[in-house]
This record gives C-alpha cells, structure tokens and sequence, in this order.
C-alpha cells in the first residue's frame, strides 16, 4: 500500500504542477498514469509541438516543457505509478481513499486530485482479424521497457514522432532486428528524426516499409507472435518474421473508469466547484482539461491556476487544525523534502 497525502491520478502538466504546489504546502503526491512515462499528450502525442502561451517562455516544444516541470518538481520527491491505470476508488474505515490500477497496485491518501487530462488515452488499434489473439504475446501498443525487445525481432507501425523515435530507439543496439512500417511516403515526426531513420536504413541498420501496412498477424506453437503479413504498395504482399509488432497510431482519449466514481459528469467532464475544483465527492478535485464549469477554457495555464487553489483546499482537508498563511516563494523559497 503506497501512502501519500494527496493521490493525483494523471501525470500531465496540470498534475505536475499540482506536485509543486502542494510541495510548497509540505504535502507529499503520488501520481498514477496509464502511460509509460510522465507528460500526458505533451509527452506522447506532441512532444516536439511548439506552445506558445505558457508565460516567460515564448515558445516553449511540449517535450521540453514536461522535462521543465521535472525539474521544478523534483525538491519534492513526488512517487510515480506509470503504465498503470486508475480503475477503482473506495474508502476505507478512517476516510481515507484507497486507488486501485489495472495492475492491482492500491494507493491510500485523504485526498485525491483527478488531472487525467481528456480521460484515459487507448491505443488506435488497427483493423487487422485475429489481433486480439496476440496482444501480451507479442502485440504491444505502448513500450514500457525497452529492454524487453533486446535480442528480438520488431516491427513498428506508424509515422509520428513516438513511431520514429522508438525505432530509431530500439535499432541502437537494442533489438536485433527493427522494420518501421507506415502507410505513406511523408511522416508526422520531426524532420531530424525522419532524417535519421533515412540514413540508418540507407546504412543498413534498420528496415523501412512505406506505402505499407500491416493486414496479418500470425503465431508459432506457443501461441506467441512470430510473423506478419504487410501489404506493400509495389511489392504486393510481404511476409515478416516478427517477435513483437507494435503499431503506434496514437492514442484515443475516453473517460474510462472515471465515469464509474459516482461523480458529477456533464459531456465527458467531470463537474466542478470553482472555488476549489472540488467535485461532489468530499476528498476529489478534478483540474485541467477533465473538468468542466461555466467559462472553462482548456488551456494548460488555466491548470496550473486550478492547481494552486486546489491544494490550498487540500491542505485545510488534510490538516484542518493547522492554520496555512500564504508565503511567497520570494520570500520563503522552495524548501526540499
């Protein structure tokens, strides 16, 4: 049982912030994320895409964003649940909420903060029969550990940054052999990735497939995945030895779970006082793009807003003999755990 004083499922912007806040506050989080590492759609989707609106940065990628607040939150030695899915939520005899993820892994705190972002992200999986059969023997949609494909035989699909950059990942010494499939000639990464997945196979380091995709799956014995059947524009149907596909074609947003935690729910959002961004439940907040009121806006900084009157909030719920006084970081500065 994981123990924190506020349990922030999403580890988004939003969520990551809310980290400092309550840092700033002596209270410690643990954030839980379905994805395998921490950002939410800045991390996974967009992580080379420009923001514009976050103040004193001009411009700012995504990906560069989410290594900033790393940064500013690291002082306060926040706990992570990554790749693990926040399914179940009760409580217990003193109050206290436990959390449970899709792995079994349970969590206890007196206060949870919902910054799941547009809910929980599914993979985009493709239209290809007898899929199903395969996924957890040899079909991924997210990598985890890429120490799980050394030696192997992989196939990506896709043409965004996460396809790219993971293959260019896994043919530097880690798989034995790396095919990067994808449906076009012209990809949605970034220029220098797409360069350098054109050199290392002009290099012979790994395979591309283009005007391709795959339209079979096939297994050995063991039930496991050994080949793929990857319909090519000019050469007509392929067969490929594989160990592992892994088709990268993004991630769908869904509420998931969050809709069976007997919350307020208006439009796939979770309903919230502005005051503090508590939700009907006594304990849950709900900040960022999961939430909803009168003249939201789902803007990353209008998070960060919700944030810091958010723990103000927690603080008094979790301490409510102790009297908080705002002190200013100018003042008192950040003090570490």
């Amino acid at each position: 049982m994981i123990q924190t004083d506020i349990i922030i499922i999403g580890a988004g912007p939003c969520g990551l912030f809310t980290v400092f806040e309550a840092g700033l506050l002596k209270l410690r989080c643990h954030l839980i994320d379905a994805l395998p590492q921490a950002g939410g759609q800045c991390t996974e989707i967009y992580p080379k895409k420009p923001i514009y609106d976050i103040p004193a940065y001009p411009e700012i990628l995504a990906g560069d964003l989410v290594e900033r607040l790393m940064e500013q939150i690291s002082p306060f030695k926040p706990g992570f649940t990554l790749g693990e899915r926040a399914e179940l939520i009760q409580k217990d005899e003193e109050g206290q909420f436990i959390v449970t993820t899709s792995e079994g892994t349970a969590h206890r705190a007196p206060v949870i903060t919902i910054a799941g972002g547009l809910g929980c992200f599914e993979p985009r999986k493709p239209p290809v029969d007898g899929l199903s059969g395969f996924e957890g023997k040899g079909v991924e949609y997210i990598i985890k550990e890429p120490d799980f494909y050394k030696g192997k035989r992989v196939v990506i699909s896709g043409g965004g940054d996460s396809a790219l950059d993971w293959a260019l990942y896994l043919a530097n010494g880690v798989a034995e052999e790396v095919t990067l499939v994808h449906r076009r000639d012209s990809f949605r990464a970034h220029p220098d990735s797409v360069q350098k997945v054109l050199d290392l196979t002009a290099s012979g380091g790994m395979r591309l497939l283009t005007h391709a995709e795959v339209t079979g799956v096939s297994g050995g014995p063991d039930g496991h995945l050994s080949g793929l059947t990857v319909k090519h524009k000019k050469e007509g149907m392929l067969e490929v030895n594989a160990d592992h596909w892994v088709p990268l074609f993004g991630l769908s947003p869904k509420l998931g779970p969050i809709s069976a935690w007997d919350l307020n729910i208006s439009k796939n959002a979770v309903e919230v006082d502005t005051f503090d961004y508590s939700t009907n439940v006594p304990g849950i907040y709900a900040i960022g793009d999961i939430n909803t009121y009168p003249g939201k806006l789902k803007l990353i900084l209008c998070g960060f807003h919700e944030a810091t009157l958010m723990v103000q909030s927690a603080f008094k719920r979790i301490h409510p003999d102790k009297n908080n006084v705002l002190k200013y970081t100018t003042v008192n500065g950040v003090n570490p755990f």
